[in-house]
């Protein structure tokens, strides 16, 4: 039984850098997307900003800090104006 445990606790302790490096993956690419949104879709041809809605706003804020639900909205708004999303490192 302690030699389980004690695989299972290294098992745990060799998966946190996974962890860590896809959360870290997540983020860039949850920025990546802000910045597409901004350089394609609140742009117009005229040169005229047109700010991003509040839900957008929120999520490009929260990149960093909670990537997981910042990602589907992002997508989702660079799909609906029909901007090819880039490729999920």
């Amino acid at each position: 039984m302690e030699t389980m445990r004690r695989c299972a606790v290294a098992g745990l302790l060799l998966m946190a850098p996974l962890a860590a490096s896809a959360q870290s993956s997540d983020a860039q690419y949850c920025t990546e997307l802000g910045h597409l949104y901004s350089k394609y879709v609140t742009s117009t041809e005229d040169r005229r900003p047109r700010p991003p809605t509040p839900d957008i706003s929120a999520a490009m804020t929260k990149c960093q800090s909670d990537p997981a639900s910042s990602i589907p909205v992002l997508e989702k708004a660079l799909t609906d104006a029909k901007i090819g999303l880039p490729n999920r490192g």
